[in-house]
């Protein structure tokens, strides 16, 4: 069956683990899929995560949850872009998330990064997700 929100799907299965408590979660690799991993990390969302090539089966990423205290490093997580309705931000409208305690995640012409690394390289973009 054909995906058409890769991103919305592997954030849905970030909430999903979270939910449950799950060490670890697993997600169909791809290179966006990585980018936005990149930035979760970089933000200490997730403590990290690898590519798993398993022989006859897609590549995968299999991704480290973060917890404290029990609770999850997440609190919510939530798709703004979504294929139905694209959302673009030029960089002087980029929105703060839970009052600069979050951190939206956007895709610019110079990747993939997080809202505070867009105002400081002056770009605008597409706004995926906010997270906090």
């Amino acid at each position: 069956m054909a995906m058409n929100d890769p991103v919305g799907d592997m954030l849905t299965r970030i909430r999903n683990a979270q939910m449950r408590r799950r060490p670890k979660v697993a997600t169909p690799a791809s290179s966006l899929r990585g980018r936005v991993l990149d930035v979760l990390a970089e933000e200490g969302f997730i403590r990290g995560y690898t590519r798993v090539e398993m022989k006859g089966e897609l590549p995968q990423f299999e991704i480290e949850l973060k917890y404290f205290n029990g609770q999850p490093a997440i609190r919510e997580i939530e798709r703004v872009s979504k294929p139905g309705r694209r959302v673009y931000s030029p960089v002087k409208d980029i929105p703060t998330v839970a009052n600069g305690l979050g951190v939206a995640i956007l895709s610019t012409p110079k990747g993939v990064m997080s809202d505070a690394r867009a105002r400081e390289e002056n770009v605008g973009g597409e706004i995926l997700c906010n997270i906090f």
